[in-house]
């Protein structure tokens, strides 16, 4: 099978192209090297483009002749996106506009897209499924409730198949230590949390101590980045032979507080976490756990890393790799 991955120089991107890759797929990587790393660009061709680049990603899109498309390439921090809005709807609404239109117009193909729980805002229930009604609340769970309903549009307009996988934390890294996450800045725990460990002088800011929860800390369901390449890789086959779009959650349905990563990052490397209790940060929901029940129904899909001591320790190992790498 034939892949184009969009935004596959980055972290879950890489992971998806080398599990691809090894299950015997030809990949091809587009990727505009905005955040993504060519170093991480191992498994498969690489071609440098941008998404809303049209007339390149039409290209491409001809030349390669694919048999289906995984779409990685997006802008991801939350933050990020209520400070300068715009650049994330040009890049993940536009860009992802892009890629129906160049799939319209070169023959329709099966589309997945890297969606995300951001979709559901402060959702009532907990375990969340994907019958919750999406109610984001800040610009980036926004730009991806649009690309789904841009690909529902399509698909009724073109019969453009697609799924949309919503995952909830990723994390860790690839256990050969090939690749793993590579953010700058970084803005996701685990990786900040062992940051805070490794580096003098970094201090780990816990936002909120208050919640009402097991030990005050937000809960959240961390799923390990190889475990989201390989739904990746069942939800494009899943196209293939069902051709039904639909969307489904990706998570482990276990819900980890901060204090709980705290303490398995410090059992893990054996060293103290410096940490500063901060104020709640606007928005934040205090319990996000998936409800992943379709994604093993659908796509016969099961978690190969379920405790977060192994998902934190290939972190740490890439994060001590990364380290190595910076110092030579």
């Amino acid at each position: 099978m034939k892949v184009l991955v969009t935004g596959g120089a980055g972290y879950i991107g890489s992971h998806t192209c080398k599990y691809l890759a090894r299950n015997g797929n030809e990949v091809t990587v587009y990727d505009n090297l905005s955040t993504g790393h060519k170093e991480l660009v191992r498994w498969g061709d690489f071609v440098h483009g941008d998404i809303r680049d049209e007339s390149r990603l039409r290209a491409v899109i001809h030349r390669v002749n694919p048999d289906g498309i995984i779409h990685f390439a997006s802008s991801i921090s939350v933050g990020e996106s209520v400070v300068d809005p715009g650049s994330y709807y040009e890049n993940n609404v536009l860009g992802s506009l892009r890629i129906m239109q160049c799939l319209r117009d070169e023959g329709v193909r099966p589309l997945v897209v890297s969606g995300s729980a951001a979709v559901y805002g402060l959702p009532d229930n907990c375990p969340v499924c994907e019958t919750e009604k999406p109610m984001p609340i800040n610009p980036y769970g926004r730009t991806k409730l649009i690309m789904e309903w841009m690909l529902k549009d399509f698909a009724k307009a073109h019969a453009l198949p697609w799924v949309a996988l919503r995952y909830f934390n990723a994390a860790g890294a690839d256990p050969e230590g090939e690749t793993g996450e590579w953010h700058e800045p970084e803005t996701h725990l685990i990786p900040n949390v062992l940051r805070s460990v490794a580096e003098d002088g970094n201090t780990l800011k816990v936002f909120g101590t208050d919640y009402k929860t097991k030990d005050g800390t937000c809960i959240r369901d961390y799923v390990h980045v190889c475990d989201l390449a390989s739904a990746h890789a069942l939800a494009l086959e899943y196209l293939l032979n069902k051709n039904k779009s639909t969307s489904i959650n990706l998570g482990n349905g276990k819900g980890i507080s901060v204090k709980e990563i705290i303490s398995t990052v410090e059992k893990v490397t054996g060293k103290r976490v410096k940490f500063e209790v901060c104020d709640r940060r606007p928005g934040d929901p205090k319990e996000l756990v998936a409800d992943s029940k379709k994604a093993r129904q659908l796509l016969n899909w099961e978690p190969r890393y379920e405790s977060i001591e192994s998902i934190i320790k290939t972190a740490w190992d890439w994060n001590n790799k990364l380290k190595n790498k910076a110092m030579k």
